[in-house]
C-alpha cells in the first residue's frame, strides 16, 4: 500500500510541476472529443448515407440498363419478325388468285403424272375469312393409282418449295379390279387480299 501512496504522490508532483502541459493535454483530449462528437460523427453518418444512396443509384442504373437492353432486343426482334413476315408474303406466298392457282392446281396435275397417278378431277375455292388479310385457296383433287405411287406423290407435295398445306387425306379402294386406290386430297395455300386503294 505504500507503493500505491508513493505512486499517487509522484503523479501529484508531476502534475504540480508540469501543470500547464497536463492541462494542455487534457484540453486537447476534450477538444478532440468535442470535435468528433459535433463534426466527425455527423459527417461519418452523411458519408454512410451517401454511400447507401450511391449503391441504390447504381442498382437503379443497372436495372434501367437491363430494361433498356430487353426493350431494345424486343424492338430488334419485332423489326426482324416484320422483315421476315414481309419476305414470307413476297417470296413464299402467291401474290394473287392466279399465282395460287398456278402454285397448286396446275402443279398438282404435273406431280400426279410424275408419280404415275391418274388425275381424275380437281376443284378449287378461294375462301376469304373475315378479319384476315389472307385469302385461303382451297384445292380438292381426286387421284387413282398404286399405294407406292400415292406415297411418292404425297412426299413430293410435302417437300416442294411452294407453300402448300395438306388439310385432309382420304384413301379408299378404287372402282376397278386392278388393285388401284383412290386418293382424295384437300390442300390449301394462301395469298394476300388486294389492298384497298
Amino acid at each position: 500500500m505504500s507503493d500505491t501512496a508513493h505512486g499517487m504522490t509522484l503523479v501529484r508532483r508531476v502534475i504540480g510541476e508540469h501543470r500547464r502541459t497536463v492541462y494542455g493535454l487534457v484540453a486537447g483530449v476534450v477538444a478532440n472529443i468535442v470535435v468528433f462528437a459535433l463534426m466527425v460523427y455527423p459527417l461519418q453518418k452523411d458519408v454512410a448515407n451517401v454511400e447507401q444512396r450511391t449503391r441504390t443509384a447504381e442498382e437503379a442504373l443497372r436495372n434501367a440498363q437491363a430494361e433498356h437492353t430487353r426493350i431494345n432486343g424486343t424492338l430488334t426482334g419485332r423489326d426482324r419478325a416484320v422483315k421476315e413476315l414481309d419476305t414470307f408474303y413476297k417470296s413464299v406466298l402467291a401474290q394473287d388468285l392466279v399465282g395460287a392457282r398456278r402454285m397448286t392446281y396446275a402443279r398438282l396435275a404435273r406431280l400426279a403424272a410424275g408419280s404415275n397417278l391418274d388425275y381424275e378431277r380437281g376443284s378449287y375455292t378461294p375462301v376469304v375469312e373475315r378479319g384476315s388479310t389472307l385469302t385461303r385457296f382451297q384445292v380438292n383433287v381426286d387421284l387413282t393409282g398404286g399405294y407406292a405411287d400415292i406415297r411418292d406423290f404425297i412426299h413430293r407435295v410435302e417437300t416442294a418449295p411452294e407453300f402448300v398445306v395438306i388439310d385432309k387425306v382420304t384413301l379408299s379402294e378404287g372402282s376397278t379390279d386392278d388393285q388401284s386406290l383412290r386418293l382424295t386430297l384437300e390442300l390449301s395455300t394462301y395469298f394476300r387480299n388486294a389492298q384497298p386503294r
